[in-house]
């Protein structure tokens, strides 16, 4: 369960990233097809989407790190 939430939030964090600073500055159009911010259904809302799942991964990596000390004392 630890791997699965670590390798899930960083994905998320570095989805989340890029996605904030494509949308901002506008680097990365080589990644444009890559990023989950620019589906269609978020038109005029990367920016949020972006610190939405930046968010998203920080709570997942917390969690990872709270069930590897739980399964390290039990």
């Amino acid at each position: 369960m630890h791997a699965l939430l670590t390798i899930s939030g960083w994905l998320l964090l570095l989805q989340g990233l890029g996605g904030l600073v494509n949308a901002l500055f506008g680097w990365w159009r080589w990644a444009h097809d890559l990023l989950v911010v620019n589906l269609p259904i978020l038109d005029g809302y990367e920016v949020f989407a972006a610190i939405v799942i930046g968010v998203l991964g920080f709570v997942l990596l917390a969690a990872a790190d709270v069930t590897r000390k739980t399964e390290g004392s039990g």
